[in-house]
């Protein structure tokens, strides 16, 4: 889904003037362990991880990966057992919470009821001591940013949840704060209301200029809005890349497994062929994937295909790519795409998404044979 948004006046933010010869946020060595029944269990083990200024950058992983960890020690709410923490270049590793130039955006919102729009944004600006004529300025160009003019009488009950959402965004990003750290701040909402501001709030940081890190477990999301995705697993980033590079070259299987949805197979190569091997399956079913010179003959390896990329056949294809045969065992239409899972000689299943583009009646069924055939530059060897 895509929405239009008017050009609206970028704030006069203090991020114009800081420097950007450093990292917005930078982490050396960090490790942090929490004690449990007096044993050390860690959460995050030597993090070495720079955040460009400007950066939409993404933590994004399970429960209990180390995610939110990572972000409570840039927001200072949690101290690293080992390393240092570093904000625009200036280390804030023992610096509390309240000093650091950074602000904080929760699920949950955490508005004052009590008070309206206009005065939940300004509340901060107050405490602050700003002049009266400084807060309705900056007040009124960040109302604009998140779309909120004319809304600013309303209270917190006559919102909303994506109204609520861009309240509590606006009162963080009218304090002009180095970083705004997002803890999984679109869990509330519903599906569609979740999409539209995940394009909402990429707007809202390109405008504004800011460095947003962003805590999630929904890879749509990250894929959606970041710049750059840490994928983190046990405590450990697996991967570290733009959403495109992480989705179409998989370093790890978790990583496969986890953004997506991933065909993998594991086979010994046959041969390799001007920078292809070729895994053979069977008579007439091979896998064909580009590989590194420094992979030889015998070697077993595993092989991701994504299965937007699969073309789904009902009679043996001619094809010079990779071909393998397969029984249907569900069909499940998606309104977009039909999708199906197809049992392979492999000894895996596959997942296939047709898009629904042709005759609505030309679908396979269940128990039905059929042949997977997909181009070389489509397979994804893992960990090569």
């Amino acid at each position: 889904m895509t929405t239009s948004a008017p050009h609206h006046a970028v704030p006069a933010s203090s991020a114009a003037g800081r420097r950007t010869d450093h990292p917005a946020i930078e982490f050396v060595g960090v490790c942090k362990d929490y004690l449990t029944h007096g044993e050390a269990v860690p959460a995050v083990k030597s993090l070495d991880l720079a955040i460009a200024q400007g950066e939409f950058f993404s933590l994004l992983g399970p429960s209990g990966c180390g995610k939110t960890t990572t972000m409570r020690m840039i927001a200072g709410f949690e101290a690293p057992t080992a390393g240092k923490v570093f904000l625009d270049g200036q280390d804030v590793t023992g610096v509390a919470a309240n000093k650091r130039d950074v602000n904080m955006v929760f699920q949950s919102y955490a508005l004052f009821p009590h008070l309206n729009v206009l005065q939940n944004v300004s509340f901060g600006l107050e405490r602050k001591k700003v002049g009266k004529a400084e807060i309705a300025r900056r007040v009124g160009e960040i109302l604009e940013i998140v779309s909120l003019t004319g809304m600013e009488k309303r209270y917190q009950k006559e919102m909303s949840g994506g109204q609520q959402q861009r309240v509590a965004l606006a009162r963080a990003l009218v304090n002009h704060p180095r970083a705004l750290l997002l803890d999984e701040p679109l869990g509330a909402l519903d599906l569609k209301l979740r999409q539209q501001m995940q394009i909402e709030l990429k707007r809202i940081q390109r405008e504004v200029g800011i460095t947003f890190v962003y805590v999630t477990h929904d890879q749509g999301e990250a894929l959606t809005m970041s710049d750059r995705i840490a994928v983190m697993n046990a405590g450990l980033i697996e991967q570290l890349g733009t959403p495109r590079e992480i989705y179409e070259r998989p370093a790890t299987r978790f990583v496969a497994g986890f953004i997506g949805t991933s065909n993998i197979v594991a086979a010994p190569v046959s041969r390799v062929e001007g920078g292809l091997a070729v895994l053979d399956l069977g008579p007439e079913e091979r896998i064909v994937v580009p590989v590194p010179a420094s992979v030889p003959a015998g070697r077993e390896i595993e092989v991701s295909v994504r299965p937007e990329k699969i073309d789904l056949h009902r009679t043996a294809p001619q094809a010079a790519g990779s071909v393998l045969a397969g029984t249907v065992t569900e069909v499940v239409y998606h309104g977009t795409s039909t999708n199906y899972t197809v049992s392979t000689s492999t000894g895996s299943d596959f997942v296939v998404f047709d898009q629904n583009a042709h005759d609505a009646e030309d679908v396979a069924s269940r128990g039905e044979r059929v042949f997977l055939t997909w181009a070389p530059q489509h397979s994804y060897p893992i960990g090569v």
